[in-house]
C-alpha cells in the first residue's frame, strides 16, 4: 500500500484545498492565528504600525506552513506483516510497520498510527524522524487479546507534520490485515483408541469380492502402474487401457460435536462455561488430527467447518494442518445459535456409524437429553463433557445441580461416557478421567460395527 502527499481520490478545487489546509492546523497555529488577527485589528485601531507587522508575522507563518505542508508531494509505501496471523487466545502477537520513501525528496517529520480494535489494547503511535531518498523504517508493537475472534488492523495513517508544529495532516492507506484469535488449545494425554490402525481395511476387501468382478470402478492407466492390475474388460469397453482402483485405506472416524445453544450457557467471557466448551472442542479435534484420525466439527445446527471433504469429515483427504486451521478459524468466530434442540445434529449423526463421538454439552432438558442418548447407537463409542450453568453460576467451587446430575446420570445408562464439567475443570484431567471411567466400566453396546472408539 502506498500513499502520497496528497490523498488519493478526485482533484480538489482551490476551495477545497484551503478548507483542508485549514482544517489542518494544530492548536499552535491556532493560537498564532487568532492572536495575529487580534493584533493586526489592535494596530489599526491604535494606528501602531510596528504592531500591525508583529500581526502580520503571526498570521501569516501558520498559513504559510499550512499551504507548504499541503502542497509537499511524498510518496511514502507502508506494509504491515503479522506474525504469527493466528494466535491463541490470551497470547501475543507482532505487527511489523515497514515504511519507504520511494520519491526523490527526503521527509520531514512523519507521526505514524495504526488502528487496532480496543480489545487488543491502546492504539500505537510512533514518531518518524527525517527519512532520506529511498530510505525506510521499521517498527513493531504488540496486542494481544483474552477473547477469540477475528479482528482488523488498520488502515494504517500517516501524519505529516511542519518544523513549527503549525498544521498535521493526515493521509490515511487503503489496506488493512486481519488477526485471528483461535480458542486455546489444551494439550491432551495420549489414550489408546481403536480404529487407528491406518491400513488397508479388511471391510473394503471384502465389499468389493462381494461386489464382484463385474462391478469394479477402474480407471485409466498412469505410468507406473503395474500391468497385473489392468482390468481387460474395461479396457475394451473404453477403447483404453484401464485398471483396477487401489484400494482406499480405512481411517478412523472422529466427529466433535460442539453444542453452542444460548439457552444452553449463561454468561459471557474468556472464564465462561461456554469458552470453556469451544476451547475444549478445539483441543479434541487437534489431538484426534494428530492421532491420524478423519475428524468433523459438528455444531447443534447441523453445519459443519466450510470447504471440509464431500462426507464432511476432515484429514482423509487433505493435510492435518490446513484441516486443523480450518477448524480453529471457525471455533474463533463461532456464537451462540438460535437453535432450541439438538435435533439437527442428531439427523445428521443418524445417517450412519460416525466412529468416535465427542460431544460438549450445555444445560440439556429431559427432551434433549433423550435426543443425545439416541446419538450414542449411532457411533462406536461416544464420550460427552456436560458443562453445568448453575454451577458455573457459582464460580470455582460450584456443584453440580440435581438436574445436571440427572441428566448425567441418563447419558451413561444410554451408553455414553458422561462426565461433569465444574468451573475450573482441567480438560486434560478429564480426558483422563473418561479413558479410565470407560476401561472400569467396560465398553457399552453399540449399534453397527465400531469403526473407532476408546478402548
Amino acid at each position: 500500500m502506498a500513499a502520497g502527499g496528497r490523498p488519493a481520490g478526485p482533484a480538489e478545487d482551490g476551495r477545497g484545498g484551503v478548507r483542508t489546509a485549514l482544517a489542518g492546523l494544530t492548536t499552535r497555529g491556532r493560537s498564532f492565528l487568532a492572536a495575529g488577527v487580534a493584533a493586526a485589528i489592535c494596530a489599526y485601531v491604535l494606528g501602531q504600525s510596528d504592531l500591525l507587522r508583529v500581526g502580520l508575522l503571526l498570521a501569516v507563518l501558520p498559513l504559510v506552513c499550512a499551504a507548504v505542508l499541503f502542497r509537499t508531494r511524498y510518496r511514502v509505501a507502508g506494509s504491515r506483516r503479522l506474525s504469527p496471523s493466528r494466535v491463541p487466545a490470551g497470547s501475543e502477537a507482532r505487527v511489523h510497520l515497514r515504511m519507504d520513501n520511494v520519491s526523490r525528496l527526503p521527509t520531514g517529520l512523519l507521526m505514524l498510527q495504526d488502528r487496532v480494535p480496543y480489545v487488543l489494547g491502546p492504539r500505537p503511535r510512533f514518531v518518524l524522524d527525517r527519512v532520506e531518498a529511498g530510505g525506510r523504517r521499521e517498527v513493531s508493537y504488540r496486542v494481544r487479546s483474552d477473547l477469540r475472534g477475528r479482528y482488523p488492523l488498520g488502515p494504517l495513517q500517516l501524519r505529516l507534520a511542519d518544523p513549527f508544529g503549525m498544521c498535521e495532516l493526515t493521509r490515511s492507506f487503503s489496506t488493512y490485515d486481519t488477526l485471528t484469535v483461535i480458542p486455546r488449545v489444551e494439550p491432551l494425554p495420549p489414550v489408546r483408541l481403536t480404529g487407528e490402525a491406518k491400513g488397508y481395511g479388511d471391510g473394503r476387501n471384502r465389499s468389493l469380492a462381494l461386489a464382484g468382478e463385474d462391478d469394479v470402478i477402474p480407471r485409466g492407466y498412469r505410468h507406473g502402474d503395474d500391468l497385473r492390475r489392468v482390468h481387460w474388460r474395461s479396457t475394451a469397453r473404453y477403447g483404453e487401457l484401464m485398471v483396477r482402483r487401489e484400494e482406499q485405506p480405512q481411517r478412523a472416524r472422529c466427529t466433535v460435536l460442539l453444542d453452542t445453544r444460548g439457552a444452553g450457557f449463561r454468561g459471557a467471557g474468556p472464564d465462561s462455561a461456554f469458552e470453556w466448551a469451544v476451547s475444549g472442542a478445539a483441543s479434541a479435534l487437534v489431538h484426534m488430527l494428530e492421532r491420524g484420525f478423519s475428524v468433523r466439527l459438528l455444531t447443534d445446527t447441523g453445519t459443519s467447518v466450510p470447504g471440509e471433504g464431500s462426507d464432511g469429515f476432515a484429514g482423509a483427504s487433505q493435510e492435518s494442518a490446513d484441516a486443523a486451521g480450518l477448524m480453529m478459524d471457525t471455533l474463533a468466530v463461532i456464537d451462540h445459535s438460535a437453535e432450541a434442540g439438538l435435533s439437527r445434529a442428531y439427523d445428521v449423526l443418524r445417517g450412519g456409524n460416525e466412529g468416535l463421538l465427542v460431544a460438549f454439552l450445555g444445560d440439556l432438558d429431559e427432551a434433549q437429553a433423550a435426543v443425545v442418548a439416541k446419538m450414542r447407537q449411532r457411533s462406536g463409542s461416544a464420550v460427552a463433557f456436560v458443562l453445568d450453568s448453575a454451577a458455573w453460576a457459582l464460580g470455582p467451587g460450584g456443584v453440580l445441580s440435581g438436574a445436571g446430575e440427572a441428566r448425567v446420570r441418563m447419558l451413561r445408562e444410554a451408553g455414553w461416557t458422561a462426565l461433569p464439567v465444574l468451573p475450573g475443570a482441567s480438560l486434560t484431567e478429564l480426558w483422563r478421567q473418561a479413558d479410565h471411567a470407560r476401561t472400569s466400566a467396560g465398553p457399552a453396546p453399540a449399534a453397527g460395527t465400531t469403526t473407532g472408539g476408546w478402548a
